[in-house]
């Protein structure tokens, strides 16, 4: 039986037991997955325990997507080298006396995205799913812009970028005049700049599912964006990490589809 769970703080809203279950269910494999509320003064105790347990996997929401990376001393990460220099992980799988760990937020905005015009990017927010989008589009984007409430956030994304250039800007910079606008900031960080607009974006995605939709997302879709929501990243992101846990090669396609039904339902 797979045994795997969520791991973050606030958890209760998760919406990733609803999906991976019935992921499992439709690939026919016997499966536990829960959701744990743990924060970062918890996490070593935990993954030492987890280890001696019978774990496959882990998926990480905020704020363990950073954590793991003060605890290699004490834990065995193998870190994938991207996750390493983005300094953000959100999936962990059990391997022998450690854990593999990887960003299916990097796969699933490389996925979600790669239809969509994208020579100049403004991207909101400087953590680590921001990161995730900027090592997706790295070398993709001509020009990718963030919109930061901290500039202490620009070194470390400045080491991500290989290709592309980047521009820092507060949160009050116009998002006039980008092809795509990214949002990765915590509820009710934006809503500020949704009464600034009034022009088309092209393309909007918002990354996060509760609440939803966001001010910044009701408008961009009332005045014609392509939108893509939370839910999009969210079963995007699971579909590499039911494949990991569950070791099944399957149609992602299908799957995503049947997933997509699955937690827009559990929304309304």
């Amino acid at each position: 039986m797979i045994k795997a769970a969520v791991l973050g703080s606030p958890i209760t809203h998760s919406l990733s037991p609803v999906l991976h279950q019935r992921a499992y269910e439709i690939l026919g494999v016997p499966a536990r997955y829960e959701a744990i509320e743990l924060i970062p003064s918890q996490a070593l105790n935990f993954f030492r325990k987890a280890l001696r347990e019978d774990w496959r996997g882990f998926s990480l929401t905020m704020p363990l997507k950073e954590t793991i990376f003060e605890l290699t001393s004490e834990v065995d990460f193998d870190i994938d080298p991207i996750a390493l220099r983005m300094r953000s992980a959100n999936t962990l799988v059990k391997e022998g006396d450690g854990f593999r760990a990887i960003s299916t937020d990097l796969t699933a905005f490389d996925r979600l995205l790669d239809p969509v015009e994208k020579a100049r990017v403004a991207i909101i927010g400087g953590g680590g799913t921001a990161r995730a989008v900027l090592a997706a589009l790295d070398g993709k984007a001509r020009q990718i812009d963030f919109l930061l409430r901290s500039p202490l956030r620009a070194g470390l994304l400045s080491d991500i970028s290989l290709k592309s250039h980047l521009n820092f800007y507060g949160m009050d910079h116009s998002l006039q005049g980008y092809d795509l606008v990214i949002s990765t900031v915590p509820s009710g960080a934006s809503d500020g700049i949704a009464a600034d607009i009034d022009f088309r974006i092209p393309t909007f995605f918002e990354v996060l599912y509760d609440p939803s939709p966001t001010p910044l997302l009701d408008k961009a879709r009332v005045l014609g964006a392509q939108v893509f929501d939370g839910i999009d990243l969210l079963v995007e992101q699971a579909l590499d990490q039911i494949a990991l846990f569950s070791g099944k090669d399957f149609a992602f396609d299908a799957m995503r589809g049947d997933l997509l039904v699955t937690g827009r339902s559990h929304l309304k």
